[in-house]
């Protein structure tokens, strides 16, 4: 006998999407970023409905755990696995019940003290160079003049984001973002875009400084149509020395392809020389800017953080042969077998 209730349990019913968006909620979830696709158009509308804001993405990344990677590089005293909020509150807690520090007249914190005084040294001399094109220390030395105090900085790419690291400086926590340990590629646009929306929302007028190397900015580039899509507070730089690492001038360009076509001759790490990225951003409704000099970097920067209303791009020439100083370690570069 057919049940009669069937047909009201059946409007009753709730679709797969909703709980999700209703799980979401629950847990205070405010803002999603996905890529539209089967099943998350369905969940990106759900969440919507309910309040929560849902970014259209067009770069995927995935995130991962893993216990064997623990040591890759060298060989750690103390190893830690496990999520990483958990793992800093018990660290906390342990601290809170026995308070200790490292005692400052150590020979560890000598140390220390010398390196770091020997490495501002060398790093201010790099800055302090007039010729042109420019170098890394150059253009970050002049960016870091006219940095707000309470700018979220995003780093990506390979010298960039090491020197980056070294030279530009934030004060406050949880305001720069990078790709950490590993240098994974792709992730600085979205990082900037996710604290972009919270800054859009809770602390207006308070600006997003997303570093690029070239190479980096091409692996997610097209997220620029995402940031004026939302109107995003971004600034984008863009250090172009036309490679991966190290790339070549127009002139050494075009010599090399007078002999052989350029999948036979170029190096595999020399990228265009000279490549507009600043019309990516132009493309989409933002402002973009190419930039040779240290006045024209600082002119442009200086436009960018005046104007809140539009986000911007600017595209930073370098010597395609910089470096940065004299490496101590070798990160991941070297083999353990």
């Amino acid at each position: 006998m057919p049940d009669s209730n069937f047909a009201e349990r059946s409007e009753e019913q709730v679709s797969g999407a909703k709980v999700i968006a209703q799980a979401l909620k629950t847990q205070d979830v405010e803002y999603v970023f996905g890529i539209v696709g089967i099943p998350v158009t369905e969940i990106a509308i759900a969440a919507q409905q309910l309040g929560i804001k849902y970014i259209g993405m067009r770069n995927e990344q995935a995130v991962d755990i893993c216990a064997e990677e623990l040591g890759n590089n060298v060989k750690p005293a103390v190893t830690l696995l496990g999520d990483i909020n958990a793992v800093t509150k018990q660290l906390l807690e342990e601290l809170d019940k026995t308070p200790w520090q490292y005692p400052p007249e150590s020979k560890w914190w000598k140390t220390l003290r010398e390196k770091m005084k020997s490495n501002e040294a060398a790093s201010k001399e790099l800055a302090s160079k007039k010729s042109l094109p420019m170098n890394y220390y150059t253009v970050f030395y002049h960016v870091q003049e006219q940095l707000p105090r309470d700018c979220f900085v995003v780093s990506e790419g390979a010298n960039t984001m090491d020197i980056g690291r070294t030279v530009i400086q934030n004060y406050l926590p949880r305001h720069r973002l990078d790709a950490g340990t590993f240098g994974t590629m792709g992730v600085g646009l979205g990082f900037a875009i996710a604290a972009a929306m919270v800054a859009k929302d809770r602390s207006p007028g308070q600006r997003v400084i997303c570093v690029e190397g070239d190479s980096a900015f091409g692996f997610s580039g097209m997220e620029v149509e995402t940031i004026c899509r939302y109107n995003l507070p971004i600034i984008l730089l863009v250090v172009n020395n036309n490679g991966i690492y190290q790339g070549f001038d127009t002139d050494t360009w075009k010599e090399m392809l007078k002999f052989q076509d350029a999948a036979s001759v170029v190096p595999p790490m020399c990228l265009l020389p000279n490549s507009h990225y600043e019309q990516v951003m132009t493309a989409f409704g933002g402002k973009g800017y190419f930039v040779q000099t240290p006045e024209e970097l600082q002119k442009s920067l200086r436009q960018s953080l005046a104007d809140t209303a539009k986000p911007s791009l600017i595209n930073i020439m370098i010597e395609p042969q910089a470096t940065r100083k004299t490496q101590d370690f070798h990160w991941l570069t070297r083999s353990n077998m």
